[in-house]
């Protein structure tokens, strides 16, 4: 269970606005980029099946598959940045060596540092190259 400043998740208050507004920028990061991403995906994908005919159906049932899988990645993204702000039981060695972003020494720390997601981007990164490739293998076959 995530605890922030002691509290649990659903009763957690930011305690300023600043606290707010990093909440919120993670939130659309880490969420809403990967959500969007995949709504649009869906959409694409039911206009091919809706509005042509039925050569595009498996252009459309790829874009379908991509959605559905961008929208399980987003949700595996979402549960790993859940403790983004969560309290540390203690601090690890990794932590205390890492360098502060330069101009940022004495600012308050929001949580854990922002560390890139780059497993999940080069996991994005190859789903989207085969479905580019199997989407140029089908319109070469039609």
């Amino acid at each position: 269970m995530h605890t922030y400043r002691g509290h649990r998740a659903d009763s957690f208050r930011p305690i300023d606005v600043l606290e707010l507004n990093e909440f919120r920028a993670r939130n659309r990061t880490f969420n809403g980029a990967y959500r969007r991403t995949a709504i649009a995906t869906l959409g694409y994908a039911l206009t091919a099946l809706r509005l042509f005919d039925s050569r595009f159906f498996r252009i459309g049932i790829l874009y379908l598959v991509l959605s559905i899988l961008l929208f399980a990645l987003g949700y595996f993204r979402a549960r790993h940045s859940r403790h983004d702000f969560s309290d540390r039981p203690e601090t690890s060695a990794l932590y205390d060596q890492a360098l502060p972003t330069v101009g940022q020494e004495d600012r308050r720390e929001y949580g854990r540092p922002f560390i890139t997601a780059g497993r999940d981007v080069v996991a994005i990164g190859a789903l989207v190259m085969i479905v580019e490739f199997l989407l140029l293998a089908f319109v070469l076959q039609i």
